[in-house]
């Protein structure tokens, strides 16, 4: 019969941070042991023109299952491979073009290092995630990505813990380089997500995200110092310009001003359209936010003013507005 311990709350807590440590040293141990084998891993599967099969058994499986999932999702084709149903028939799935992701903490799962060398006949390569960096799947490996951790969370140092923690962090590591290798952006990631509140998001016309009222926008013949008012009190570190017909005429940042200041050419009873950046980067309304987030992320600008077809100011969009994090909030 399991029997109650009674413990003070505060040793709870003091246990609970206790072990959030011992996860946080195990990533950074993994961390610290990330080399060669990472970049070759990154590159093999960048260019992997089959599928990417992930498998495991136990808790590593339930890892190799969030792994196929993030990588199909952003742009690299997985599936899951039970190694006991691979046994048995499912390994006709493999073709010479895909890539293994092979998961044991200790590389010594008998089931899965069966599997392997048939896997490794059929023409894919294996990639590992282990801390047995030297036990039998290593060896049967093409290339082994450290995910050795000193100690499990677990009191007993027993359930997997810290070690599935930095497996998982592995696998999120490898589909991160992934979406930059693919060139993978927000448009594709709707692709894949058609619902929920980011594919819904995305497809959105950028008009719902206009809010014009509280927006820092002055005419341009505005002294610098009341335009500069202005865009403390907007908050977005920008103000924009426009001519006296509401037409979108310049922008000026903080990092405008920062360059102004250290070039010692700032004078703040000049007119703003001294000064402004001219002719700057513009939304047409009707853009959707995946098209405007695409752009702003080539132009590594996070402010955008969006204009009417003739120039005309309709309102400006922050990136965290288009990403649900801003004045705009999306329900999840």
């Amino acid at each position: 019969m399991n029997k109650c311990i009674c413990t003070p709350a505060g040793d709870w807590l003091a246990k609970g941070r206790q072990a959030l440590q011992i996860e946080i040293e195990g990533l950074e141990t993994v961390k610290a042991n990330l080399g060669d084998s990472f970049v070759r891993a990154v590159e093999l599967l960048a260019e992997c023109k089959g599928r990417v099969i992930i498998t495991g058994l136990g808790k590593s499986g339930l890892v190799g299952r969030k792994l196929a999932a993030t990588l199909s999702s952003t742009g690299t084709a997985s599936f899951y491979l039970h190694p006991v149903e691979g046994a048995h028939g499912d390994l006709g799935m493999i073709r010479e073009e895909d890539v293994v992701v092979s998961i044991s903490n200790s590389g010594e799962t008998d089931e899965l290092n069966a599997v392997l060398p048939a896997m490794r006949s059929l023409g894919a390569s294996v990639i590992s995630l282990t801390g047995g960096v030297t036990s039998t799947m290593a060896r049967l490996s093409d290339i082994v990505i450290n995910t050795g951790v000193p100690k499990e969370a677990c009191p007993l140092d027993l359930a997997p813990t810290s070690s599935t923690t930095a497996t998982l962090a592995i696998g999120d590591a490898l589909a991160a380089c992934l979406i930059e290798a693919k060139a993978f952006t927000a448009a594709d990631f709707k692709r894949y997500h058609p619902g929920g509140a980011l594919g819904q998001r995305l497809t959105m016309p950028i008009d719902a995200l206009i809010l014009r009222e509280s927006d820092p926008v002055v005419v341009q013949n505005t002294p610098l110092s009341e335009a500069l008012r202005i865009m403390d009190k907007g908050r977005l570190g920008t103000v924009v310009f426009t001519d006296d017909k509401g037409c979108l005429t310049g922008i000026l940042t903080d990092g405008d001003l920062r360059r102004l200041i250290c070039k010692g050419a700032l004078d703040m009873t000049q007119p703003s359209s001294q000064i402004m950046v001219k002719d700057p980067y513009r939304a047409k309304k009707g853009s959707s936010v995946a098209e405007l987030l695409d752009f702003m992320e080539e132009k590594a600008i996070t402010v955008l003013p969006v204009v009417e077809e003739d120039g005309t100011l309709c309102g400006i969009v922050h990136m965290h507005d288009l990403l649900g994090k801003g004045r705009v909030k999306f329900s999840r």
